[in-house]
């Protein structure tokens, strides 16, 4: 995958970013061994202009290695978005036919996707202050959805940096798969482990859990 076929929207961090170190030395390390792959802040994944509003904001953790990181998009290339995408479509939230490629022509419907932390971290484990230094780009996508209903946070690192971005305590909203939280005159923040492999094979979370997650979010869409 050419590394520019992604393109990037304003307010997302620039290819070369250099707020978190750490994972600068772990972007030039992937850039050096493969060049060809995206190796650069992952922008969200949108839907089209013309798609009507989103309702619905998809936070992940970070770029997968070979996923997001390698195609640049997010949950595009690994297994995450092997469960993710169809069950979206299942639910009406994707047109089109999901092939692991950022130029497999789907689309989202009603959602946008992101992550928490935007390039990818070794081991899959982002610190602290690189959240920290994310944030902003949280916060003002957040900001930039006026019709915005809920918030699917995949994961606890998610949830968390989803209730700092949002100024709440974690011990008032804390993280439970399945859990709704009503956070007042903000969206609602909705829980789901994260649709990694390794969370399936430890059957921590199965597709049939999944499925029934983003069916509560369709749902808490139609109540209002």
């Amino acid at each position: 995958m050419a590394r520019d076929s992604v393109a990037v929207a304003a307010g997302e961090p620039a290819r070369n970013c250099p707020r978190c170190p750490r994972l600068v030395e772990f972007r030039n390390a992937a850039r050096a061994r493969e060049p060809d792959w995206h190796n650069a802040p992952v922008a969200s994944f949108r839907p089209a202009p013309n798609a009507g509003p989103v309702r619905l904001l998809i936070v992940g953790l970070a770029p997968g290695l070979r996923g997001a990181n390698r195609t640049g998009r997010p949950f595009t290339g690994d297994y995450a978005g092997d469960l993710l995408y169809p069950t979206l479509a299942k639910h009406g939230f994707t047109r089109g036919n999901y092939r692991a490629a950022p130029d497999d022509g789907l689309e989202l419907v009603d959602c946008q996707i992101t992550n928490a932390v935007r390039c990818v971290p070794p081991e899959n484990k982002p610190i602290g202050a690189e959240a920290a230094a994310c944030r902003g780009f949280l916060k003002a996508e957040i900001e930039s959805l006026s019709k915005l209903e809920a918030i699917l946070a995949l994961g606890t690192i998610a949830h968390n940096a989803m209730l700092t971005t949002l100024n709440l305590k974690r011990a008032k909203f804390p993280f439970a798969h399945g859990a709704v939280h009503y956070l007042g005159p903000l969206p609602r923040l909705i829980d789901s482990y994260h649709c990694s492999r390794y969370n399936v094979n430890t059957r921590r979370l199965t597709a049939e859990m999944f499925d029934e997650v983003i069916g509560r979010v369709r749902g808490l869409l139609t109540e209002r």
